[in-house]
């Protein structure tokens, strides 16, 4: 599964309960977070701590172990102001990655300037594409095929670069398929650069700018290497 990530999501609205939610179906372990104690008791039993506190209380989110997340979410949406001061905490204590909502343009400018590593749009965006996100950084895009089935694609992990598809034996060691490999024709390392297809072949040398499309059970996806 997702080996112990732990996730903070802030703010309890419609994108956040679901957010949260599944995250917490995917494996993970999630801090829930909002002032509003009906919204807060009507997710405990989802995650594996729901909190009511005022998320721009340095001290509150400290004692609450909020420090020690992987990624926090702060899907505030009434008030920019306390998304915009929380997200500046959560950097300002360490949080390795911090996301934030922002309903508007100029509104995600402001926050990615004081800290925001990546901006969420609800409106733009399902909550469950963000927790496939989440739960498996390695997939860049995924398209889901029924029954926990997924094509996905995702960058070529350090440790296959160089090698065969026959040496790396994808299919009986993580159980999936590699149905296409994208390849950067020139402008090596640039993603600015033309993609080719190319099919795979048992002899199929892996190179290190390659993504890779993969088709497979959902488990089995986020269960791949990721470095």
């Amino acid at each position: 599964m997702n080996h112990a990530r732990r996730f903070a999501v802030i703010g309890l609205g419609r994108f956040g309960m679901r957010l949260a939610r599944g995250l917490a179906a995917a494996g993970a372990e999630v801090i829930a977070i909002d002032w509003r104690p009906e919204l807060v008791e009507e997710i405990r039993d989802d995650v594996t701590l729901a909190v009511v506190l005022d998320t721009t209380d340095e001290q509150a989110l400290v004692a609450q172990g909020i420090d020690k997340v992987d990624v926090a979410v702060v899907g505030i949406g009434g008030a920019f102001e306390a998304c915009a001061l929380a997200t500046s905490i959560l950097k300002q204590l360490g949080v390795p990655r911090v996301i934030s909502r922002a309903t508007t343009r100029a509104r995600a400018e402001i926050l990615s300037r004081i800290g925001a590593d990546a901006i969420i749009n609800p409106e733009a965006e399902a909550a469950a594409r963000w927790s496939s996100r989440l739960t498996m950084p390695q997939v860049m895009e995924k398209i889901d095929l029924g029954d926990e089935y997924s094509l996905v694609q995702i960058r070529t992990p350090g440790s296959w670069a160089g090698k065969t598809l026959e040496q790396l034996n994808i299919r009986k060691k993580h159980k999936v398929n590699v149905v296409a490999i994208r390849r950067l024709k020139g402008n090596k390392g640039k993603p600015e650069g033309r993609y080719v297809i190319v099919t795979p072949l048992p002899d199929s040398q892996l190179e290190a700018e390659d993504l890779l499309l993969v088709v497979g059970n959902d488990e089995a996806i986020e269960s791949m290497p990721r470095e």
